[in-house]
């Protein structure tokens, strides 16, 4: 899916994705990865999820989002209580969701000013 709409070019924005890739701004990415409005990490570890481990979450933590979203993959999975704990622990919103609708919905919340950080894994082929 392409998505056409003009923002600040200083802040992060998803502008397209497909099964194996994402589209932050004009840099193509191939591996599961991190985005804020202000921070992009292209070198996440985990590239399923079942590689998921606490110190993912610990990693997103560490951005301090008000709300961070997990995109899935393909569909829909959602990880055992004691991997978000990092999160919950700091009052963090988590909502998981499979990586497109991740998508979009990063999108959204960054464009309302909100604290959001989407953790993605990367839709299958």
């Amino acid at each position: 899916m392409r998505f056409t709409l003009d923002i600040d070019a200083n802040k992060h924005f998803i502008k397209s994705y497909g099964p194996g890739w994402i589209k932050v701004n004009d840099q193509e990415i191939r591996r599961s990865l991190i985005v804020a409005p202000d921070r992009l990490v292209t070198g996440w570890p985990p590239q399923s999820f079942a590689e998921l481990e606490e110190a993912h979450f610990e990693a997103i933590a560490q951005l301090e989002p008000e709300i961070a979203l997990l995109g899935t993959g393909s569909r829909q999975r959602f990880p055992r209580a004691r991997l978000i704990q990092a999160l919950l622990g700091r009052g963090v919103g988590v909502e998981v969701m499979d990586t497109a609708a991740a998508c979009r919905t990063y999108n959204v919340i960054m464009l309302e000013g909100r604290r959001v950080v989407a953790a993605l894994l990367m839709i299958a082929d």
